[in-house]
């Protein structure tokens, strides 16, 4: 496939590439800051975005795209489609099983793709019900379905558990040999050695092109690396002046608790408390109840008020306001990003933070206004200030949700998956961040990742799930 004088326009991003030849049998992954287009590519391969000008030849008949934007779109169409209102039971959504028909009328075929991406014991699930690691996996086989001859992975890895990211490395090294395969991601390390060649985005388009090995040994890493080191002891020192310093114990205690959904158990049993001064990772394999759990603490889970809870010094369900709760946490997690579908700006998002609303409803103070700005300016956005939210990239997106969470300098720190869609450079930054939070106690977290080279050292505690069972832990090794 040859492209050349592309040029793309979407919102505030563009793409521009003079030319670009993928030749048959070159496996590509593509780098590049958020916002340099490297999804805009995906999406114009893809057939879901329209160049302002192009000329491509030997373009392969069938492509397929992978995104974390796709997959926010399929939510926003199931949300639509909710019929709550009208009956007496929730609209869990469309089934596995359904959403595969929709795209595909080939029984065998659907057997096939939801035996590579384990999708066999949820066909009956319906698709609100899912996890995010079920989800990607989900949108991967909707992606196979269509046999492409091109299959284009925006950040496949995210979300998913050890063992599946286990499972897509090796089905991704099966597909190489009759699809040509197009990557793009923000981790080098994590790619399959398919691999062949790097394209790199920035600012004036397509600036390089090398092989894998090339890359590896390429200066512009290290210079990176060092960048988010000044960046993160930047935002540390912001969350210094704005820390909440007045003792809670515990901030955090569940008895007995137990998450159940029609009948299923997620877990049960759980005793557990999160005492001043400590750090806790949250493991085990996709829908396992991770997420959940980090929802009970914040409140936004349902089943919050028939479990025995006590938080930042109120017991749930005893008069309590959602605010004296939650003025304490931040949260980040895939769920709070798809919840913000509302029309505001890059400033407006991180504000909300103050207030814990989706949007703003109230006028914010010249205070308010000036902290949020900080924010914006320590994480690089501060360009983007009067932005919509929607019309950024999902790694920009993204990193608004995490100034959002650190703002009020809470006490509790709800991370879920943070650096999910962040950049080379992004996600370097958050993690130096969040290991100095941790090792200098300026919040407590709570943190749940699958990728390994995303430990923080300082996390001594662990609590793991595995089939229904609770164990918790203290280890000086991290672990999955």
């Amino acid at each position: 496939m040859i492209i050349e004088d592309l040029h793309l326009l979407a919102g505030q991003h563009q793409l521009a590439i003079k030319r670009w030849e993928l030749k048959a049998g070159e496996h590509w992954a593509i780098f590049g800051h958020s916002g340099s287009g490297k999804s805009l590519l995906g999406a114009w391969l893809a057939g879901d975005l329209t160049a302002e000008r192009a000329t491509i030849s030997q373009q392969p008949a069938r492509i397929a795209l992978v995104s974390l934007e796709q997959q926010q779109a399929l939510l926003e169409l199931e949300l639509a489609d909710d019929d709550s209102e009208f009956t007496e039971q929730i609209d869990s959504g469309h089934t596995v099983l359904e959403l595969l028909e929709a795209s595909c009328s080939e029984p065998s075929l659907i057997e096939q793709v939801s035996q590579q991406c384990d999708l066999r014991e949820l066909l009956t699930r319906g698709f609100r019900l899912l996890s995010t690691g079920e989800t990607r996996r989900l949108m991967l086989a909707l992606a196979l379905v269509k046999q492409p001859q091109l299959l284009i992975l925006d950040e496949p890895f995210a979300g998913l558990d050890l063992s599946h990211q286990q499972q897509l490395l090796s089905l991704l090294e099966h597909l190489s040999k009759t699809c040509q395969l197009m990557i793009i991601s923000s981790r080098d390390d994590e790619l399959p050695v398919s691999i062949s060649h790097v394209a790199v985005l920035d600012e004036q388009g397509l600036s390089q092109q090398l092989t894998i090995d090339q890359w590896l040994q390429h200066p512009e890493r290290q210079q990176m690396e060092q960048q988010a080191q000044q960046q993160s002891q930047a935002i540390v020192q912001a969350l210094r002046e704005f820390q909440q310093v007045e003792p809670v114990s515990p901030l955090f205690a569940i008895t007995q608790g137990s998450v159940s959904y029609a009948g299923e158990t997620l877990f049960e049993g759980l005793d557990w408390q999160i005492q001043p001064g400590e750090h806790w990772q949250v493991r085990g394999p996709n829908g396992c109840g991770k997420s959940t759990l980090l929802n009970l603490i914040f409140g936004d889970h349902p089943q919050c008020y028939s479990n025995h809870i006590e938080v930042m010094g109120y017991k749930r369900g005893s008069g309590e306001s959602i605010w004296q709760v939650k003025q304490h946490i931040g949260m980040v997690s895939a769920g709070l990003h798809l919840q913000y579908r509302v029309n505001c700006s890059a400033l407006e998002v991180v504000l909300s933070g103050l207030y814990d609303s989706i949007g703003i409803y109230q006028q914010p103070s010249e205070l308010e206004l000036e902290q949020a700005r900080l924010w914006l300016k320590l994480f690089g956005l501060a360009e983007l200030e009067k932005h919509n939210f929607k019309s950024l990239s999902y790694g920009q997106q993204r990193l608004l949700i995490i100034a959002r969470a650190l703002v009020k300098g809470p006490r509790l720190l709800l991370l879920d998956e943070p650096c999910q869609g962040l950049d080379f450079l992004q996600r370097n930054t958050v993690l130096k961040a969040l290991e100095l939070v941790a090792k200098h106690k300026l919040s407590q977290l709570v943190y749940v990742t699958h990728h390994l080279d995303d430990a923080l050292p300082s996390i001594k505690h662990f609590i793991d799930f595995v089939d229904g069972a609770v164990k918790i832990t203290q280890h000086l090794a991290f672990s999955i």
